[in-house]
């Protein structure tokens, strides 16, 4: 008995006719194909725009660490503060992964118990009130997306402000 398929075989020993159920397991397996076409760009789909939210979260990240960073440079003295050059210097260095990223840094003055203002250094502040230096630090990065999508810009501007109390 030459038997490839143990279900074709009756109890008796005799091959069955194979007829609708063979047809019907081949239209399956088709039909099973067709499924799978359809659902494989979904799932590349959705890959991908995980792929995009993962970088657009670390790129936002990065830009958030540099300006802290910066802002830490500022915040160690006075003579720092005031360093625009160091400021960005600290902060792209931090940034080093984010291309093309622009730095700002202002100083905000005042006294204690009043509203700070741009003018520094802050003078004319009436005991006990003491005079406080702030260092504000504004970075923007430019992401670039893998692939257009329609809708989107190409580019998206990430922007990070981070301000700090300069030691004194």
């Amino acid at each position: 008995m030459n038997a490839q398929r143990p279900e074709d075989i009756l109890i008796s020993g005799m091959h069955r006719a194979c007829g609708r159920q063979c047809g019907q397991k081949v239209r399956e397996r088709g039909q099973s194909l067709v499924e799978l076409a359809f659902v494989v760009p979904l799932l590349l789909l959705l890959l991908v725009g995980i792929i995009e939210i993962g970088r657009f979260a670390y790129y936002s990240i990065l830009v958030s660490n540099a300006a802290r960073a910066g802002a830490q440079y500022g915040a160690q003295s006075l003579a720092n503060a005031s360093d625009g050059l160091g400021i960005a210097a600290a902060a792209n260095r931090d940034g080093q992964g984010g291309t093309g990223l622009t730095v700002s840094s202002t100083q905000q003055c005042g006294c204690t118990g009043n509203t700070l203002s741009g003018t520094c250094p802050a003078t004319l502040c009436v005991a006990p009130n003491h005079a406080l230096v702030y260092v504000r630090v504004k970075v923007i990065g430019s992401f670039p997306s893998l692939f257009n999508y329609p809708g989107l810009p190409a580019n998206i501007d990430v922007t990070s402000i981070e301000e700090m109390r300069v030691a004194q």
